[in-house]
C-alpha cells in the first residue's frame, strides 16, 4: 500500500454566480455561491479536496487564513495524521494569533473546515473507499481520536462517545438497508425568496412529481402577509401529506417571530428554520415555548460545537442543522452529531456543500449512531461543477461508491 505524505498544499477559491432568483433569501439578495478550496498534494494521483462554503468576495479572506493555518500539515503522512486528528484539530483552532479573530467562528473557523475536510477526503481516497465506509470501518476508539471534545465536558464525555457507538452497533445490519434504498431528500429550491408566486407554485408541483415528499419555502418578507400567502400556495400545491418547511434566514426579531410563526402554524409546518439571530439562544428558547408544538430548526449559522451544546441544553431547537462546510469540518460535525444523539435530537444538515459530503455523513449518523433518517436537503444549482455530483432520483440520495468525500470540483 503506498504511503500518502502531504508534500504540498494549494488553496484556491471557486465562485459560482447563480441564475436570477436562485439562492436568494430574506437577507442574501444577490448570492454568489463560493468555496474556499484546500488541496493536499501527495505526489500521487490522489489529492485531498476540502471545501468551506462562503458567499462571493469574502472567500478571499478564508483562503488567506487557510494558507497560514494549514502549514503544519506539510510532511505529515495521512494515516499517522488521522490517528490523532482531534489533537491536531484543536491545535489549529487554537492558533495563538488567529484564535483572537474567533475564537472558533468566522473566517478562521471556516478555514479550519476547509483544511479538515481535505484531510478526511485524502484519507478516504488513500484507503480507496467512500467516506461513509471509511467512517463505518473505524472502531469507537478511532472515532473518538478524531474529535475535539474541549468545552463539552459538562455534556459529552469521551466515555459517552464510546458508549453511544457501542450501544448502536447491534442494529447496524438492519439499518444498513438504507445503503440500497437511498437516503430521503427534500427540495430547497422550490421557493427562493425572489421567485414569483406562480414560480413557487409550479416548482412545488414539479418537486412532487419528481418524488419529493418534503420541500422548503423562504420567508421573512417585510410584509408578513406575503409569507402567509406563499406558504398557503406551497401547502396547496404539495398536498396535505407533504412536509413543508419555512426558512426566515434570521430576519425576524423575537416579537416578530412569535407573531409570524403562529400565523404560519395554519400550514402545519414540519419546522420553521432560523427564525431569529443565530447567536441568541434565549430568544430561540423563548420562541420554542411560545409557538409549540411548531418546531424550530437551527444550525446554518451556528459556528461551533459549544453553541450547539447551548442550543441543545436550552431546548432551543428541535432539529440540529450542523453543516460540515460551515462548522470546523467533518470532525466537528461528528462531535455535534454525537452530542445531538445523546440528547435525542435529529441532525438534519444544512448543505453548503450541496449535499456532496453530507450524503456520506447522514449515512454514518443513521447506521452507526441510530439517528432517525429524517431527510437531507437538496440544492441542485452547483451540480454541474462537481466531478461526481450527488445522484438524487425519486426524491432520494443514491449511495455514492467512489473513493473520497465527493468534493472534487471540475
Amino acid at each position: 500500500m503506498p504511503t500518502f505524505v502531504i508534500k504540498q498544499i494549494s488553496i484556491r477559491q471557486a465562485r459560482y454566480p447563480l441564475k436570477p432568483g436562485e439562492g436568494a433569501d430574506a437577507v442574501h439578495s444577490i448570492p454568489e455561491y463560493a468555496y474556499a478550496v484546500t488541496e493536499l498534494h501527495t505526489g500521487l494521483p490522489e489529492t485531498g479536496i476540502g471545501l468551506a462554503f462562503t458567499l462571493g468576495p469574502g472567500t478571499d479572506l478564508v483562503c488567506s487564513a487557510v494558507e497560514t493555518l494549514a502549514g503544519p500539515l506539510v510532511g505529515r503522512e495521512i494515516e499517522e495524521l488521522m490517528a490523532d486528528f482531534g489533537r491536531v484539530f484543536r491545535q489549529i483552532a487554537d492558533h495563538p494569533q488567529y484564535r483572537w479573530l474567533g475564537p472558533h467562528k468566522g473566517v478562521v473557523h471556516l478555514a479550519l473546515a476547509s483544511i479538515t475536510n481535505a484531510c478526511f477526503d485524502l484519507w478516504a481516497k488513500a484507503r480507496q473507499v467512500p467516506l461513509w465506509k471509511l467512517l463505518f470501518d473505524l472502531s469507537p476508539e478511532q472515532i473518538l481520536s478524531l474529535l475535539d471534545l474541549s468545552y463539552l465536558e459538562d455534556a459529552l464525555q469521551p466515555s459517552d462517545v464510546i458508549s453511544l457507538l457501542q450501544a448502536n452497533h447491534a442494529g447496524r445490519s438492519q439499518r444498513s438497508s438504507i445503503l440500497a434504498s437511498g437516503y430521503p431528500g427534500y427540495d430547497t429550491s422550490v421557493g427562493w425568496f425572489q421567485y414569483s408566486d406562480e414560480q413557487v407554485y409550479t416548482n412545488t408541483q414539479r418537486a412532487v412529481a419528481a418524488g419529493f415528499t418534503a420541500m422548503k419555502l423562504k420567508v421573512g418578507s417585510k410584509d408578513s402577509q406575503r409569507d402567509i400567502r406563499r406558504a398557503r400556495l406551497v401547502r396547496q400545491a404539495a398536498g396535505p401529506q407533504a412536509r413543508i418547511m419555512f426558512d426566515a434566514n434570521q430576519q425576524w426579531t423575537l416579537p416578530q417571530a412569535v407573531r409570524i410563526c403562529l400565523d404560519l402554524a395554519e400550514m402545519d409546518p414540519f419546522w420553521i428554520e432560523e427564525p431569529t439571530h443565530p447567536d441568541d439562544v434565549l430568544a430561540h428558547q423563548a420562541l420554542a415555548h411560545a409557538i409549540a408544538p411548531v418546531r424550530i430548526a437551527a444550525g446554518e449559522h451556528i459556528p461551533n460545537r459549544i453553541l450547539f451544546k447551548n442550543f441543545i441544553q436550552a431546548r432551543a431547537a428541535h432539529f440540529i442543522q450542523a453543516d460540515a462546510v460551515r462548522v470546523g469540518g467533518i470532525s466537528e460535525f461528528l462531535t455535534i452529531s454525537l452530542l445531538a444523539r445523546k440528547y435525542g435530537l435529529p441532525v438534519v444538515p444544512h448543505v453548503g456543500d450541496m449535499g456532496q459530503i453530507h450524503q456520506h455523513l447522514v449515512l454514518f449518523n443513521h447506521i452507526a449512531l441510530g439517528q432517525e433518517p429524517v431527510f437531507l436537503e437538496y440544492i441542485p444549482h452547483l451540480r454541474d461543477y462537481f466531478r461526481l455530483p450527488a445522484q438524487v432520483e425519486g426524491g432520494v440520495y443514491r449511495t455514492p461508491q467512489e473513493p473520497g468525500s465527493s468534493s472534487d470540483l471540475l
